[in-house]
């Protein structure tokens, strides 16, 4: 996917009728592109702003049955993400996603251990043939020397037990270039400004290419509202029904790795929910909070008090405090809730609702990341039974995603590749985390152009061919998506991508079109975004965090309405 596949696709948008477009492309609505197109429907899929710019690139990166959900008694929902973890560990995308431990202290005797005891042994049951190690028992001695960082009198003991952790924009992403393999014409920079309607029935969406401000109506005989916190907004344009859904507010914090003392990960419970410690590579995810948000929907805004009150959180049980010095990253995503009747969002159904307005619009809102495609099968579903047409079932549970055909075979000759490039066996490891069976496609960009193996300036980890290859193969367009989405340079340096900025600009202004206008508009872009989330997160309460994170202007604002 690159800007001459988005021309094309946008083209195809302005002339054909699809059986099925699709307004969002987070998981859900790229996994609903690929479960339709899949099965042989024409489809078209459009976002607003990039793949995972929402809710998908901003959770907690984790596929996980939740743990938590067994004491609200949601055993169905606990059931259903432990198949969905077990299908993308052993075969939809391996390369993508992979096992944690998780440590989950005792701080009582005798009742606790039974307690939390049967809720992870009944955690283990759910999941039916085992894919993830059991949980297993442990004494204090044993639980300190699983996570040393801990305060030794804090806990009694714990138990350990397994989840799986994914790089959600990377997953989601790389379900939309599935999607478009099996033929569905995908565009981001679209957004959707209206409907049209025969017979009273939404028969198209009036779009908007916020790239060029030209607009485009988009044909399709059935219409998937796949927009998350957004849903009741895209829901309201085509009237004829209301879908309620709420947005919470959940913000992560990243550390340096060498700042806590651990392996794998910590699950802490607290008043109203739980807290994770989970490892990311070379830092640590801390989160999350879970509180009602009515303000900003495109970038919602972390404040100093929701930062406060993961370090205070987390240090009660820490023997070395963090401070706000040791903070490297923030973000702040919104989950999209289905209305309950509790006021508070961690009680709020994170179960799935499929809904058809009136007007013939599908909805598909609320439930997890874990669970995606189950909820894009369901929207699909539906909007295959009003075809007239005989559609195949799905086949989503048994379709290995970009990347995971031959992704073993790559991975058992690490040591191979790493000779033939000139990289190091660490180097070829990092790519086949990120890309699985299609780092043979990076190392032959590598192999013509040596520069390119090379660590990216300021960026970390990276290597310069990720930002090439995100231009000229992942959908990138603007600055932000290759630092924020495409890597996660922007919360994983100290200087939130800064210095990245400009050699990543260097590399992909070519294959982008970007002019040195256009170049230094990039820049002053993503400065400016970085120095209003900054300010952001100095502020005290939600509404000033909000005002300061909305002093910067969206890079994609051409044909705003």
């Amino acid at each position: 996917m690159n800007p001459e596949q988005r021309r094309g696709a946008i083209r195809r948008m302005a002339d054909e009728t699809f059986d099925i477009a699709i307004i969002g492309a987070g998981v859900t609505g790229c996994g609903a592109a690929l479960d339709a197109a899949s099965r042989g429907l024409s489809v078209a899929l459009i976002d607003q702003r990039d793949f995972a710019s929402g809710t998908s690139s901003r959770s907690s990166k984790l596929i996980h049955g939740g743990l938590r959900y067994l004491e609200q008694r949601h055993f169905g929902l606990v059931r259903e993400a432990r198949h969905e973890q077990a299908l993308l560990l052993t075969h939809l995308c391996p390369h993508l996603v992979r096992p944690i431990p998780f440590l989950f202290p005792l701080t009582h005797r005798i009742w606790e251990r039974l307690y939390i005891g049967a809720g992870v042994w009944l955690y283990d049951r759910l999941a039916g043939h085992p894919v993830l190690p059991r949980h297993r028992h442990l004494s204090r001695s044993a639980a300190m020397h699983e996570f040393p960082a801990l305060r030794s009198d804090t806990l009694v003991g714990g138990i350990q037990y397994y989840d799986a952790q994914v790089d959600d924009a990377r997953h989601t992403m790389t379900l939309a270039r599935s999607a478009a393999q099996h033929g569905a014409a995908v565009a981001t920079s679209v957004r959707a400004v209206g409907f049209e309607k025969e017979d009273g029935r939404v028969c198209a969406v009036r779009a908007r290419c916020l790239e060029t401000g030209s607009d485009i109506v988009i044909r399709a005989r059935q219409m998937i509202n796949a927009s998350g916190v957004w849903t009741e907004r895209v829901h309201g344009m085509a009237g004829g029904g209301h879908m309620r859904v709420r947005a919470s507010k959940g913000i992560h914090l990243l550390v340096p790795r060498d700042r806590i003392r651990a392996e794998g990960g910590l699950i802490l419970r607290t008043r109203t929910s739980v807290l994770f410690v989970i490892p990311w590579y070379e830092h640590w995810i801390i989160g999350t909070t879970d509180t009602s948000w009515d303000l900003d929907l495109d970038h919602p805004a972390a404040s100093r008090a929701d930062i406060d009150y993961l370090l205070t959180t987390l240090n009660e049980s820490l023997s070395d405090p963090l401070g706000h010095d040791d903070i490297v990253g923030v973000y702040a995503g919104l989950r999209p809730l289905l209305y309950g009747e509790d006021d508070a969002t961690s009680q709020l159904s994170r179960e799935h609702a499929v809904s058809t307005a009136d007007t013939g619009l599908i909805s598909v809102a609320g439930g997890k990341y874990t669970t995606y495609r189950v909820m894009a099968k369901d929207a699909v579903d539906l909007a295959a039974s009003r075809l007239e047409a005989n559609v195949p079932h799905c086949r989503t549970d048994r379709l290995p995603l970009l990347g995971a055909e031959g992704f073993l075979d790559c991975q058992a000759r690490c040591a191979r590749l790493a000779r033939e490039s000139g990289l190091s066996k660490d180097c070829v490891e990092h790519l086949l985390n990120r890309y699985g069976s299609l780092t043979l496609e990076l190392l032959a960009l590598i192999a013509d152009r040596p520069d390119l193996g090379e660590p990216l300036e300021g960026g970390g980890s990276y290597l310069r061919v990720e930002a090439l290859y995100a231009a000229t193969h992942e959908g990138a367009l603007h600055l932000d998506d290759l630092l924020t989405r495409r890597t996660r340079i922007s919360i994983e340096t100290e200087d939130r991508g800064l210095r990245a900025a400009e050699a990543v600009c260097e590399l992909v202004a070519e294959t982008l079109g970007w002019s040195p206008e256009a170049r230094e508009r990039e820049l002053s872009h993503y400065r400016a975004r970085v120095a209003a989330e900054r300010e952001s997160q100095e502020q005290h309460d939600d509404r000033t965090a909000d005002a300061a994170r909305l002093g910067a202007p969206d890079v994609r604002t051409s044909g705003r309405l």
